[in-house]
């Protein structure tokens, strides 16, 4: 039903319409009517939430049957859901962010969680280049979280991957197939390419049927559950459930709150046993991720995919563009470096791009652009003109609301410096987090104190501020008083004859 949630009582009005043209049909009483409708409605929740009636509609019929797979990187599932946290974005302002992560469904592993205001294609080649790249140790880490420590087989699968000598306790998992939902994100020429490159198989589930992927849905709902809710900021799953002072509690940037989402994974995730890990033969006892791993690691082997610089720089987002006198323009940024000297106003040779070039960009770091080499192959580097005005990197989200605040400004058409400026001061704010300190209350009496200091009305000035120390017996005494010259006393009619 696609229908609102509507009461008994609802139907009982809209059956009696029906009705009321049939008379070889009789409407039974009102008892009767819901004895009924209690029957037929029972399982289904219809009076009950609209969301768990969507659900139930599009589960398949009959038995349900059950896919296991065998090994490490079998079957993988990724996907995308809000963050019950308030958190600190690039701009100050609290907002909430969307947590896209990938599972192993034979180990239970969550390869990979990244935080972003909003997935985007490269989000999701992120995510897979993490999947198969070793998870390094932190500075402040404990050393109990190292892989070292763990009970994966460390020994063994150093000899095999040397990258693992100062990794974490999380598996690298080179998935086979990956099934994810009909997102734009995970559609996107961006991310199967990335697939491609590294011989994944990518199976897109059924419209709006979230049985074509259950255990990704049900592994982001546990993490909101198991994580989330020790977050300072956490909202609760809906509003019902949302305190009055979220907004009021000390936030975490998005950084920050990244960082403590990769080591709660590393720590509690991969070392909690998992209900789903339960072997056949012996059902009473369940196995973590990592434990899970570590047995079928023996039986499946595992090997190492090493991405290098120009791996890392395939799977970033592309665009094609003309290398002019003065560089490659993107997004109205301009980058540039000696090596196109030989290259500028030529073309590619891509006949199907007319003759652009291909060029790979990082929406969150815009120091710098990848030009894709069509004569001699490689890549080369180009900087963007204003690095050097900039004191730290930062995104496409930083930059296009820069633009809107000098747009807002009065500003059409804002200059790099500006832009830049405009970056500088909005991720030092970022920096420093809200104000909690400045409420509505606060935000109403400074206000009112700048209305009092600054009238509409002149005022006149403050008479000076009377001396009071004694006097200075040097001082002559003797000194003339200004001659006083008297007013004259205003007349009325005496100043209507000077008038004339």
């Amino acid at each position: 039903m696609p229908q609102s949630t509507r009461t008994a009582s609802y139907f009982y009005w809209k059956v009696g319409q029906m009705l009321a043209d049939q008379s070889d049909v009789p409407m039974p009483s009102r008892a009767t009517f819901y004895r009924i409708f209690d029957r037929l409605s029972r399982g289904r929740h219809t009076t009950g939430s609209a969301r768990t009636r969507r659900s139930l509609a599009s589960r398949p019929d009959g038995p349900f049957s059950q896919l296991t797979a065998a090994r490490p990187g079998e079957l993988m599932e990724i996907d995308s859901t809000p963050l019950d946290v308030l958190v600190v974005l690039d701009d100050g302002v609290a907002g909430r962010v969307e947590l896209t992560g990938m599972v192993d469904l034979a180990t239970r592993t969550v390869t990979a969680g990244v935080l972003r205001p909003a997935t985007k294609s490269v989000d999701a080649a992120l995510l897979l280049a993490r999947t198969v790249t070793p998870e390094p140790m932190r500075p402040g880490w404990a050393q109990a979280l190292s892989m070292a420590r763990s009970v994966l087989p460390y020994q063994r699968l150093l000899e095999l991957d040397q990258r693992l000598e100062h990794a974490a306790a999380r598996p690298v998992i080179v998935p086979e197939t990956i099934v994810c939902d009909q997102g734009k994100a995970f559609l996107s020429a961006n991310f199967r390419t990335a697939c491609r490159m590294l011989g994944i198989n990518l199976q897109p589930a059924h419209p709006r049927t979230g049985t074509d992927k259950p255990h990704i849905e049900r592994t982001l709902g546990s993490v909101a559950t198991l994580f989330a809710q020790f977050v300072s900021g956490y909202t609760g799953r809906s509003a019902e459930y949302r305190g009055r002072a979220v907004g009021e509690e000390s936030l975490w940037p998005l950084s920050q709150l990244q960082e403590l989402l990769d080591e709660w994974l590393i720590a509690k995730w991969q070392n909690r046993p998992h209900d789903g890990l339960r072997h056949p033969l012996t059902p009473g006892l369940s196995a973590t991720p990592n434990e899970k791993y570590a047995a079928l690691v023996e039986v499946a082997g595992c090997v190492p995919v090493a991405l290098s610089g120009e791996d890392y720089i395939e799977l970033l987002p592309a665009v094609w563009r003309a290398i002019n006198a003065y560089g490659v323009k993107i997004n109205h940024r301009i980058y540039d470096d000696e090596a196109l000297t030989a290259l500028r106003h030529q073309p590619s040779g891509v006949a199907a791009r007319k003759n652009l070039w291909e060029v790979h960009y990082d929406p969150y770091d815009v120091s710098r652009v990848w030009v894709r080499n069509h004569h001699d192959g490689g890549w080369i580097t180009a900087f963007w003109r204003h690095l050097h005005s900039s004191a730290a990197p930062f995104g496409d989200m930083a930059w296009d609301h820069a633009r809107q605040i000098l747009a807002r400004r009065g500003q059409d058409r804002p200059t790099e410096e500006q832009i830049v400026e405009v970056v500088n001061q909005l991720l030092t704010r970022a920096g420093e987090g809200p104000d909690r300190t400045d409420t509505a209350k606060d935000r109403k009496v400074r206000a009112r104190t700048r209305a009092t200091a600054e009238p509409s009305w002149p005022r006149p000035e403050p008479p000076p501020a009377r001396d009071s120390s004694p006097p200075d017996p040097s001082e002559d005494d003797d000194e003339p008083l200004a001659e006083v010259i008297p007013l004259g006393v205003f007349d009325a009619h005496e100043e209507a004859k000077r008038w004339w």
